[in-house]
């Protein structure tokens, strides 16, 4: 079988895009396609695969699959990349749409020059902040800057879910860490009954800070949207910064607005197409 796709990044999160209005895939197979495509040595080489699908509850669907097959909810730079694809390879002419993810609904607004989609903004919705819908184990009913033991040493996270789970560690060398002795065990330290993503974040003032992730499923990536929104929201619960940040990540920076009229976080950032191709499945 072969199959047409299409490679994308938003800040060097780098992810294989498959058009589910045309090319169809049975469901029971999609984990194991996904690991094989993700592989960076056999397969295209990628964070993932997010399938664009048709949906009845938004304008599109984005079903999006961790490289080692695993499902998540939602993806920041993913999502991006999908409002660029659909519009930019003429699936709408709106510069405004909805997309499903996760059972939730994001809504996009794109900045479009001479055809070509440059910048995405997506209104995220509001942070999850209880402990048990982020989720993770807690006797309060949030999480913020508390104590966590990972490998008999003492951190303080902030936790945080838009929409998948996201632990904030506030961190003084962020590119001098070792992430990838530390990033597993936080991704399935016990807390976590879903693993989590972990946020590595230093702060340089009010409205700029640098983050490094280990993504759940993946390792460590060159951006996570939702975990720059995560950042952002964990930066203004623990009185770092203002509710206007820059976030720099490996790949790239993206700006998060937390407005504290609606309380929606909303992600505004870059989206890429790498190469068009086709692979046999």
């Amino acid at each position: 079988m072969k199959i047409q796709f299409t490679k994308m990044h938003g800040c060097g999160n780098d992810y294989v895009y498959i058009n589910g209005f045309t090319q169809l895939i049975p469901q029971e197979k999609k984990a194991d396609f996904v690991r094989f495509v993700s592989d960076r040595h056999f397969g295209i080489g990628s964070d993932g695969v997010i399938f664009i699908n048709p949906s009845k509850e938004a304008d599109f669907e984005m079903e999006m699959f961790n490289a080692d097959g695993s499902r998540s909810e939602m993806c920041g730079n993913g999502i991006r990349c999908v409002a660029k694809y659909v519009h930019d390879k003429g699936l709408t002419d709106q510069t405004r749409f909805s997309i499903i993810s996760g059972g939730k609904i994001k809504y996009m607004d794109l900045t479009v020059e001479n055809g070509v989609t440059t910048l995405v903004k997506v209104d995220m919705g509001e942070p999850i902040l209880q402990a048990d819908l982020v989720p993770v184990k807690s006797t309060n009913e949030q999480v913020v800057d508390e104590e966590i033991q990972v490998l008999d040493q003492t951190y303080h996270m902030t936790c945080v879910s838009m929409g998948n789970p996201h632990a904030v560690v506030f961190w003084d060398d962020v590119k001098n860490m070792d992430i990838e002795a530390i990033g597993p065990y936080f991704e399935n330290h016990e807390r976590f009954p879903r693993r989590t993503n972990t946020e590595f974040v230093e702060v340089t003032d009010r409205a700029h800070v640098s983050m490094r992730v280990w993504e759940r499923g993946t390792g460590e990536t060159l951006a996570c949207g939702t975990g720059c929104c995560a950042t952002a929201v964990a930066c203004v619960l623990n009185g770092r910064t203002d509710r206007h940040v820059t976030v720099r990540v490996l790949g790239g920076e993206v700006i998060i607005d937390w407005d504290e009229k609606t309380g929606h976080v909303f992600m505004t950032g870059p989206a890429e197409f790498v190469f068009d191709g086709e692979i046999e499945y």
